[in-house]
């Protein structure tokens, strides 16, 4: 929790530290005042990352502390961001002219002075904040030593009865025959293998009962449990005695290396099998791995941890021998539930069926979860309204219930673990409902509008960022959902119990402010700074009026809200997220022109179809995302918004002006049609830091002024292609509405050779268009950074087949033509979709073609394609196959989908194999004709 405040502490600061170096600080007093607060804060500051590291839990008196300089900071913040706004309209006035500056300057004096003594005020406070640390001398209290130890949450885990299980013969016995497994001198090699996952999932269960099962094919063997804070020579001292099974003297002053060098020595000529659990560092892991002894005798290590990047640590080079641990299927998750509470998997009365089903489901097959419930539940009658009454506390209880005490420990182990700045992004997903698909790239810019991400010697702040976000799934702590081609998560989720843990925690420090069902009542004791309104768990929520929102940073709405407040009283909001609220109407938004400091806007409303003409006071705004409304013309105030680096739409034209925004790093997906303004094509150009674009070309080969549209586009493409551009899309106007004869004659042929010189930075080419090339343009074949590629091209020839084969960094490719035969020059290609919407001769995989393709996406004709290679792919892991039914019958497609999921079956990998129907309303049911072409069948 300390470390949250460090951050606010850090952005007023940093704050603090620009305004000092400002020429309106030079006002008497003023700097003197802005001066001593830079230097007690500071100095707090120095006290807050130190009590971060405090082991056990603050007494009373230094929380309240902490949490008056947590609000201090906060509205010292907003008084500087005050401040800031008041300079920016002087600077605008004296731009304006004479008697509009004279007017504003009288103004800015009235409110300068109202800030002079804002800062007057605050001074105060940090003075009497400074003068009690001293008077409740809270630097000598925190720190004094404690009587108490810290209780190992793992121990039970240790000592649990096999019987008692559920679900872990499956993974212990993988785990058993991935550790014995191997052939002649390859079994007789020291093997490391590594379970991975997030607390609560059972890794210390399941690597004792794989212990429990092997440790009497080995001489010696060990045990040991490291925490956060190893004791590297008590360890050591521990692994000594467990494997030598004896007791030495003196061992307690020997110093890591002796320990080291008897470990060695004994393990010499011996085959040995130790389990090192809980891993939370690789310098722990880089100095005990020093005690094994590289022998041929089969011997035998597996580690647990949190972290995949040790896993891989543990491992490395071997990274396929991590196992990462999954949930409990939700089968095993009912039995394990059952028999703590009946004693019995089968027994579970009728009554509680369905609130049995809703508490297994916010589980989430964690077998911590579902035992500290069913612990819960044992003491309770069988009754459906006290089993309600335990669901709907499952998040509030953590916080009191003290059998909720184990599964809180062991979740804030994680948790505690995190540097400062993840602690806050963490705890920041708290905003988001349960069970919430959270969009990487989205979570990102709110981070950032948050302040919550700070870049040091010019530093991308995106590239921070999703360091920041693969950390977090690297320590288990957020979930993958969708992966992209590259391995990138996409989107993740928190996990229930974990979204749980970080609520309690942002009620408790008033990070965040919750309007969903059981929380209101916290909304009057303190500024609310961020709030989030859920309407997918409750309809008909109210924002209650006496609610302070008036220092609200961050408003997030989740479905439709009743008498929302208005968004005048938002005066301090950074960010503002709404997203499925149908029923809003478009005069709430009228007041975002007030919101001045807002930094961060999405609107997934459909209601809502314009906006106000004064969009353009948003200096600080960064991200517009407004795809999923009804807005057809951006305002032309658009083009003042200096500070936009992300600016999404869906199917609007270029706004006048587009080439002021140099702060612009994504333009997605923007119009081009033939009453467009030409010129703003060429301002694209102006555009030095874009890196993303996506385009809509609508200019058909008939328009009377397509030279010059095309002539604007292709010298914008030059230069952005040799500055940032890192993505590409071009598509054309497609939908039901549109005639099909329309959209084909949409046409980038212009592409083929005028891109020169080529944007040798370009990572991703997606086209989404009914245009075919005739061949591969010239630009794309020299783009040694090309990682995604979508493209048309009829036809496929061998030449096409040479020139993208040689693409070096190539991961992704999409051909959509009438016939391929891919050759075995995509030596890094990972996934390949082709499309074929003809009746052409499909696609025929040759040996050797495509070595490491792990997913693949194909359509086939019933009729005719029954072998098109794919044994030869013997990295697959997953297969699509469309199966093309039209005139086949019904016995063809079965036959077909039969002897590709038989032929899957027998590559190494076993791919999961999925098949997709296209024209199956067409499909024959001529069983007589299926029955005489069975002699067909059984030969193929």
């Amino acid at each position: 929790m300390v470390s949250v405040l460090a951050g606010v502490m850090t952005s007023v600061i940093s704050k603090l530290t620009t305004l000092l170096g400002m020429e309106y600080m030079k006002l008497k007093g003023v700097h003197r005042e802005v001066e001593f607060m830079k230097d007690e804060l500071s100095s707090m500051n120095a006290l807050l990352q130190r009590l971060a590291e405090v082991d056990r839990d603050l007494d009373v008196q230094t929380k309240e502390w902490r949490n008056q300089v947590r609000e201090m900071s906060y509205d010292i913040e907003d008084c500087i961001d005050d401040f800031m706004k008041s300079l920016s309209k002087t600077d605008a006035a004296e731009a304006a002219g004479l008697f509009q500056s004279v007017v504003q300057q009288l103004r800015t004096l009235r409110a300068r002075h109202q800030i002079t003594n804002q800062i007057q005020g605050l001074k105060a406070r940090v003075e009497d904040a400074s003068k009690r640390r001293m008077r409740y001398r809270l630097d000598e209290r925190i720190f004094e030593p404690s009587v108490s130890r810290a209780i190992d949450y793992r121990l039970p885990s240790l000592y649990a009865e096999p019987d008692g299980l559920v679900g872990i013969n499956k993974p212990r016995d993988e785990l058993i025959k991935c550790l014995i497994e191997g052939v002649g001198a390859s079994a007789q090699q020291l093997k490391v293998i590594s379970i991975v996952g997030p607390g609560g999932l059972g890794k210390t269960t399941l690597a004792n009962e794989v212990y429990r099962k092997v440790e009497g094919q080995f001489q010696c063997r060990a045990f040991v449990s490291l925490s956060q804070q190893p004791d590297v020579k008590k360890i050591l001292r521990t692994m000594l005695c467990q494997l030598s099974n004896q007791e030495y003297a003196n061992t307690d002053i020997w110093d890591e290396e002796k320990l080291i060098n008897a470990i060695r020595e004994f393990l010499k000529n011996k085959r040995y099998f130790v389990i090192i659990d809980d891993i939370w560092s690789a310098q722990a892991w880089k100095i005990i791995k020093c005690a094994f002894f590289l022998n041929n005798f089969g011997s035998k290590i597996m580690t647990t941890t949190r972290s995949t990047t040790i896993a891989k640590s543990c491992c490395s080079p071997h990274h396929d021998n991590v196992y990462e641990i999954t949930p409990l299927s939700a089968d095993n998750s009912k039995s394990l539930f059952l028999k703590r509470i009946f004693g019995s998997e089968d027994i579970c009365p009728p009554q509680l069926e369905e609130t049995s089903s809703e508490i297994l489901k916010k589980c989430g097959g964690s077998p911590l979860a579902i035992i500290t419930i069913a612990s819960l539940l044992t003491n309770k009658a069988s009754t459906n309204e006290e089993w309600e009454k335990v669901y709907k506390s499952i998040g509030s209880t953590l916080q009191k219930d003290p059998s909720i005490e184990e599964m809180r420990g062991i979740l804030s182990l994680s948790y505690d673990d995190l540097p400062h700045h993840l602690k806050t992004c963490l705890l920041y997903l708290s905003i988001f409902p349960e069970d919430y698909e959270i969009q990487r790239d989205q979570l990102i810019r709110r981070w950032i509008a948050e302040g919550f991400i700070n870049a040091d010697g010019g530093q991308n702040l995106e590239e921070i960022g999703d360091c920041y976000f693969n950390d977090l799934i690297n320590r288990s702590m957020i979930q993958p959902v969708k992966i992209q081609y590259d391995g990138r998560v996409h989107s993740c989720r928190v996990h229930d119990m974990i979204l749980d843990l970080l609520t309690s925690k942002s009620i408790e420090e008033n990070f965040a402010t919750f309007f969903a069902d059981q929380n209101q009542k916290l909304v009057l004791q303190h500024k609310i700074r961020r709030l989030s309104i859920n309407c997918y768990s409750q309809e008909h929520i109210m924002v209650l009026s006496t609610a302070i929102i008036s220092h609200c940073r961050s408003l997030s709405i989740f479905g439709y809200a009743e008498q929302l407040p208005s968004l005048s009283r938002f005066k301090v909001l950074r960010v503002l997220d709404i997203e499925n609220s149908e029923e809003m109407e478009s005069s709430y938004i009228e007041h975002i022109r007030k919101l001045r400091q807002l930094k961060y806007l999405r609107l997934d409303v459909r209601s809502i179809s314009a906006f106000p003409e004064q969009l353009g006071e948003l200096q600080h705004l960064q991200t517009l995302d407004i795809r999923w409304t009804k807005i057809r013309k951006l305002p032309k105030s658009v083009a003042q918004l200096q500070n936009l680096t992300c600016l999404r739409v869906n199917d609007l034209e270029l706004p006048e002006g587009i080439g002021n925004l140099h702060a612009l790093q994504e333009l997605r997906e923007i119009k081009v049609k033939w009453d467009s303004l030409a010129s703003s094509l060429l301002e694209l150009g102006s555009l030095t830091k874009l890196r993303i674009l996506g385009l809509r070309w609508c200019i058909d080969n008939t328009h009377s002024n397509k030279e010059t549209f095309v002539e604007n586009l292709v010298l914008s493409l030059r230069k952005l292609g040799r500055l940032n551009l890192r993505s590409l899309c071009i598509q054309s106007n497609y939908g039901y509405s549109i005639p099909l004869k329309e959209m084909y004659g949409y046409s980038i042929d212009f592409l083929l050779d005028s891109w020169s010189p080529s944007p040798h930075l370009l990572q991703e080419f997606r086209m989404g268009m009914y245009y075919y090339f005739p061949r591969v343009p010239v630009w794309i074949a020299s783009l040694d950074n090309l990682t995604y590629l979508d493209i048309n091209i009829n036809p496929v020839e061998e030449e096409a087949l040479q020139i993208l084969g040689k693409l070096p960094a190539l991961i992704f490719l999409w051909v959509s033509s009438e016939s391929a035969s891919p050759s075995d020059m995509f030596i890094c290609l990972k996934e390949f979709h082709f499309t074929c919407w003809s009746n052409g001769e499909g696609i025929m995989f040759e040996s050797g073609a495509m070595p490491r393709l792990e997913k693949l996406e194909v359509p086939l004709d019933a009729g005719r394609n029954l072998d098109f290679g794919i044994q030869h792919l013997s990295s697959l892991t997953h297969v699509t196959v469309r199966i093309i039914c039209t005139a086949a019958t019904v016995w063809e497609v079965e036959a077909l989908e039969e002897a590709i999921r038989d032929t899957a079956d027998l590559l190494p990998n076993r791919p999961t194999v999925e098949v997709r129907m296209w024209g199956d309303e067409n499909m024959k049911e001529d069983e007589e004709q299926a029955m005489a072409e069975e002699e067909i069948h059984t030969s193929v």
